[in-house]
């Protein structure tokens, strides 16, 4: 681009070697009118891809080299775009429904099935020598589906579309078809990392991450899970939140008593002092592995209500999962 053809708000500079993602507030109800536009909410990893004249790199948010995880996508990538840029994404595997499925996503991880890999391209940071960080968001959109071409709607890459207009209708639509919610986003705005109000997140189940804190033995293998028990962290301390006792294949069941064996500790992790009944059975382990775990409500004791586990999170450390808070977005 040419000094006089740069868009307002961008600059010229370095390609970033990461950039903090943006995250998104979850709320309660998505915000109304024109200022917003709604996205899908894909069930995976965030993931930013740096195309660079050395290579393609793939991060995680925290800015884990997961690269050489992802199979063909570096190669797909620089067959793309050929210069240099920073991506930001969602990597995703679809169900037999074509939805994204965290689930899914952990067992390709696991067993190396790199080919069922999406990554769903959503904002674009940095392009050819431009800092684009600073333009609104429908222009940064703009030039990312530039870039990714024609045939971005099918294939392991692809531009994730967006919608201006009725976010409650969008919402009802995306749970009917059982997705896990929408993000909607502000479209005049810049990119701005870490969490704030320019991006909301609102869902139709409840899936977040929780620290493992402790496991029940199965009642009828003596190498698996029956259980999990979960918390997370309210500043420094790490708080009890329950049991989850669905969505373990015998697989999973056994694999996670085979990581949680090693982890085994005798005293309880958390602080607060638990009933007799939450303690009873179970083996508490050092507070390092991070699950996916989706669930229906919080009860009146703070307490996950139907709780399932959906996969481990290799890309979140545990001192940083907290308990997400539901905020009413500003008119």
């Amino acid at each position: 681009m040419s000094a006089s053809a740069l868009p307002k708000g961008a600059v010229r500079g370095t390609l970033p070697a990461f950039v903090e993602p943006c995250l998104a507030t979850l709320v309660a109800k998505p915000p109304e009118g024109d200022d917003w536009v709604h996205e899908i909410k894909f069930d995976g990893y965030r993931i930013e891809a740096r195309l660079a004249a050395n290579g393609v790199k793939l991060l995680t948010r925290s800015g884990l080299d997961w690269t050489d995880r992802f199979g063909d996508l570096p190669h797909l990538l620089r067959e793309k775009h050929s210069g240099t840029a920073l991506i930001d994404g969602e990597l995703v595997v679809e169900d037999s429904e074509d939805h994204s499925s965290f689930t899914a996503l952990a067992e390709a991880l696991k067993s190396g099935l790199a080919e069922r890999f999406v990554l769903q391209c959503f904002d674009l940071l940095y392009l050819d020598g431009v800092n684009l960080m600073g333009i609104p968001l429908t222009d940064r959109k703009a030039l990312l589906r530039r870039l990714l071409g024609r045939n971005s709607k099918t294939g392991q890459i692809r531009f994730s579309e967006h919608l201006a207009g009725d976010a409650d209708k969008m919402l009802t639509e995306a749970c009917r078809l059982g997705l896990e919610g929408i993000i909607s986003k502000r479209a005049d705005r810049p990119y701005r990392s870490g969490r704030n109000d320019d991006w909301l997140k609102s869902k139709c189940i409840q899936t977040d991450e929780f620290v493992i804190i402790g496991y029940l033995q199965s009642n009828v293998s003596a190498n698996a899970v029956g259980a999990l028990v979960v918390g997370y962290y309210d500043r420094n301390r790490l708080k009890y939140a329950g049991r989850v006792g669905t969505g373990f294949t015998n697989r999973r069941a056994t694999e996670l008593y085979r990581l949680l064996k090693p982890l085994r500790i005798d005293e309880l992790p958390v602080e607060a002092p638990l009933t007799g009944l939450q303690r009873k059975g179970v083996a508490w382990v050092r507070p390092t592995l991070v699950a996916q775990i989706e669930y229906r409500a919080w009860t009146a004791d703070e307490l996950l209500r139907h709780a399932a586990f959906k996969g481990l999170r290799e890309d979140k450390p545990a001192r940083d999962v907290r308990r997400p808070t539901v905020k009413v977005p500003k008119s």
